[in-house]
């Protein structure tokens, strides 16, 4: 099949004119940037929108704006990210803290909701720090561990978990979308799955939420987590996010307790008393500045579509996977992720043995993937921000690279 050029693929793209809504899209000295799914380019608005906090609400309100805005911020802006992005209805997200911080309150928390279970079900190739989460919780409340293993270019599957999970199981964690392979896994099958055996199931969204539709309450979800800096182009340390069903908020119980999860935060109460719904996974005063750039970028999404944003994403892995055949399997290279779009997230990872040091030369020329150990170069593709172009720039000087060597 003879493949469609780059640059009538951009010449037919619907969502191309968004690509100038970022800072320095079309600066030479970057040839292709190939890792938006670590770090997304920011918004020309940010610099605009961080200036005129800095100058009026922060500077001329003053701690008035907490009352006119600031204490709502981590619930409204958590409202707007489940409408647009996470499938969420009103009352079920709030913007604050790490991703870590929020995996290991929610992770507490479920299984302090399933008592007399002792065993978290964690996959092999999950992302470091939700196994490191994980595994401490597991040590300190005298838990067990049962780990997945998934195949190197997919992930886990329904029927993997059904074989793992059991009358043991407190609580399921898994990622949307694989870290390394891209893969995605059927999060409502699966959280079935683990409902089906009386486990709580909590998700990872880190590399899916903003470059595909996720449905958390259509598919049952109970607990999710996941970064704004990737698709979300919150900018380097933005704050999580964190999801409890409504159904459960009043089940569970963090293990955070600090004054902004409080019923009356400034009552300056003698003892602790949750809030009510979602603010009760709040504690410490939340991170407001870093929530700004967010907020600009959830409005670029609701402008673009998150359905056409997936329909681009889906066009880039395509090109991306059909470049990587022509252009590195020739060259020893071979795709570590699922050939079926329906099962890719945004991104597409190739392994080669030499990939560690050409990714090192890459980034000395401008062309800028991600490596990921022991061997593979990661892909990653902001539908928002990515051109067709670039990313055949970027996949012709992988192969370069690798015919110099």
């Amino acid at each position: 099949m003879t493949m469609v050029p780059a640059r009538q693929l951009d010449a037919a793209d619907p969502l191309a004119r968004f690509r100038s809504r970022f800072v320095a899209a079309d600066d030479p000295s970057v040839v292709a940037y190939l890792d938006g799914n670590s770090l997304g380019r920011p918004l020309a608005v940010t610099g605009p929108r961080l200036a005129g906090f800095v100058a009026q609400e922060w500077g001329r309100r003053l701690i008035r704006s907490w009352d006119e805005a600031w204490m709502a911020e981590p619930v409204s802006v958590g409202d707007r990210l489940g409408e647009l992005v996470l499938g969420a209805a009103p009352g079920q997200v709030t913007v604050a803290d790490s991703t870590t911080v929020v995996l290991y309150k929610l992770i507490r928390a479920a299984v302090g909701a399933r008592p007399g279970r002792d065993e978290i079900l964690v996959d092999r190739g999950n992302f470091p720090t939700d196994r490191f989460v994980v595994e401490g919780i597991a040590a300190e409340r005298g838990l067990s561990v049962r780990y997945l293993s998934a195949p190197h270019d997919s992930g886990v599957r329904p029927a993997d978990v059904a074989a793992a999970v059991g009358e043991r199981t407190a609580l399921v964690v898994l990622s949307h979308v694989a870290y390394r392979s891209g893969f995605l896994a059927d999060l409502a099958e699966i959280t079935r799955v683990a409902h089906d055996a009386g486990a709580l199931i909590l998700w990872d969204l880190c590399h899916s939420a903003g470059a595909l539709p996720v449905e958390l309450d259509a598919g049952q979800a109970d607990l999710a987590a996941g970064c704004t800096y990737k698709y979300l182009n919150g900018g380097p340390g933005s704050p999580a996010f964190c999801y409890v069903a409504a159904r459960l908020q009043d089940e569970l119980s963090q293990p955070v307790w600090g004054w902004m999860g409080a019923a009356e935060p400034f009552a300056m109460a003698a003892e602790y008393q949750p809030a009510k719904g979602i603010r009760r996974f709040i504690s410490g005063t939340p991170p407001v500045l870093a929530m700004q750039p967010l907020k600009d970028m959830l409005e670029l999404i609701a402008e673009a579509g998150l359905e056409a944003v997936r329909t681009k994403s889906v066009a880039l892995t395509e090109h991306a996977v059909a470049l990587a055949d022509e252009l590195l399997a020739p060259l020893g290279a071979v795709l570590a992720s699922p050939r079926e779009a329906a099962e890719r997230g945004s991104h597409v990872t190739v392994d080669h043995p030499r990939f560690a040091e050409v990714t090192a030369a890459l980034w000395q020329q401008g062309v800028i993937p991600d490596f990921r150990p022991p061997d593979g170069i990661r892909i990653g593709l902001s539908p928002l921000s990515t051109s067709f172009a670039e990313l055949e720039r970027g996949l012709q000087a992988i192969a370069r690279e690798l015919r110099s060597g």
